[in-house]
């Protein structure tokens, strides 16, 4: 239940925007990935990566279907809808793989074909 709850959190967090509570979820030489996209290295790199992506969409609503935590990996699967900037929706499944370190996110892997977004 608590691994469900910090997924939630951790959405809401993004789907409000919040680029710096993002961040600080991570470790300093964290590594993100969104979907086939080169990975992005550090805090800060990834912030501005970040806050490029939010303007290529108006808004976004994720829905948890189911998680898992092994180890130090956090596995969420779920349903992500996008208002787009034309204000059409698009609705993606999604599966984060999430490698953490001393309680912070080392490796964010966004698993995800966005084209449909883009489109």
């Amino acid at each position: 239940m608590a691994t469900q709850r910090w997924w939630q959190d951790l959405f809401a967090i993004i789907d409000t925007r919040q680029t710096h509570a993002f961040v600080r979820l991570l470790c300093e030489d964290a590594s993100f990935r969104y979907g086939s996209n080169a990975d992005v290295q550090g805090r800060a790199a990834i912030g501005a990566c970040v806050d490029h992506v939010f303007t290529t969409f108006r808004a976004s609503s994720h829905q948890l279907q189911r998680c898992w935590e092994i180890d130090d990996c956090r596995i969420g699967q779920g349903i992500v809808t996008y208002t787009r900037l034309d204000a059409q929706q698009v609705v993606l499944p999604f599966c984060n793989v999430l490698t953490m370190r001393d309680g912070l996110v080392s490796r964010y892997e966004i698993f995800i074909d966005p084209t449909p977004l883009m489109t």
